[in-house]
């Protein structure tokens, strides 16, 4: 959220000063195209730019048509379908990674700063809301509820309209605040993941040094996180408490809840240990089945920071799936305790 603001906060700056603002976005992709839906940019007539709609020779490019256009009075907006082909009839974008993508360029106007210091505040402060791009101009609601996350309509240069919601939209619950928790709070936040942390320990210092977290919540007992964390299809949980015991009591409070992710830190010794208990107390396989654990890509790790890694490399696994293949408490993906 962070590069997202700091686009924003140039455009607003820009508008503020009369300085002319192009805004840059990716309305539509598909196949290996280096941007996404979603990705954007700003560029003004000063020379600043912030963001970026997917880099390389095409990003080049449209900047250095954005900037010809903001010498153009009459120039509002245009629509710009890309195609990574050298093979490609027309509307080569220069790169050869395949795909496509529609690249919107919107030169905004002094009225859009209202609508612009909103996006600013929601990000900010941590909300949502739905940011929405057509020909009547750049518009903002918090009204978030029964909206998809994206809609993009284009029947030609005059009809069309792009409607994404904006902030925070996957957040991770992290049950336990210690070494590799402060790891994985730092590589999540920048994955754009809210992150929260529960412990039970409010003078570990691990816990007090990481700034990485959105929210830091003090429980008295990891028997509470069946109240407190709420089940979710973008909510995602590791557990990497002290130990097993308080593993084994977080696990519990979780265990009937639907999230889009729920991992156990620890060794596959640890795990077949915690699971055949469950399995002698009648568990039923299908709920520890939706586990990942152990919790993480299997890629050596040994430190706090790799140990990170490799969990915050399932996540983004698991993020892009749109259903997502479950790993069974017997996966080779694994991360050490």
């Amino acid at each position: 959220m962070q590069k997202q603001l700091v686009t924003w906060e140039l455009i607003s700056k820009s508008l503020r000063q009369n300085v002319p603002v192009m805004l840059l976005y990716v309305l539509d992709s598909h196949g290996s195209s280096p941007g996404r839906r979603g990705f954007f940019m700003a560029v003004n007539q000063a020379g600043e730019i912030a963001g970026s709609i997917g880099g390389g020779i095409m990003e080049h490019k449209f900047v250095e048509m954005a900037r010809e256009q903001l010498g153009h009075f009459a120039t509002s907006y245009s629509i710009h379908q890309q195609y990574h082909d050298k093979a490609a009839a027309r509307q080569q974008s220069g790169m050869i990674c395949s795909g496509d993508q529609a690249i919107l360029l919107y030169k905004l106007t002094p009225d859009s700063i209202t609508p612009v210091n909103k996006i600013i505040a929601c990000l900010s402060q941590h909300q949502q809301g739905i940011l929405e791009l057509s020909p009547m101009g750049l518009q903002f609601t918090p009204d978030i509820k029964g909206r998809p996350d994206c809609e993009y309509h284009l029947q030609s240069e005059l009809d069309w309209y792009y409607k994404e919601k904006i902030g925070y939209q996957e957040y991770l619950y992290i049950v336990g605040g210690g070494h590799c928790s402060l790891a994985l709070s730092e590589v999540a936040r920048k994955l754009d993941f809210y992150v929260h942390i529960f412990e039970d320990r409010p003078q570990l210092h691990t816990l007090q040094q990481n700034t990485a977290a959105h929210e830091k919540t003090i429980v008295r007992d990891y028997s509470q996180l069946e109240i407190m964390i709420p089940s979710g299809e973008h909510h995602y949980v590791v557990i990497m408490t002290m130990g097993y015991r308080t593993d084994d009591i977080a696990l519990r409070a979780l265990l009937r809840k639907s999230f889009r992710y729920c991992g156990v830190l620890g060794s596959a010794a640890k795990i077949d240990k915690m699971f055949e208990a469950y399995q002698e107390e009648g568990i039923h396989d299908s709920l520890l089945s939706r586990l990942y654990a152990p919790v993480g890509i299997e890629i050596g790790s040994q430190t706090p920071e790799e140990i990170a890694v490799s969990i915050a490399a399932q996540l983004v696994q698991v993020r892009h799936q749109p259903t997502p293949s479950l790993l069974s408490r017997r996966s080779d993906h694994k991360a050490h305790q």
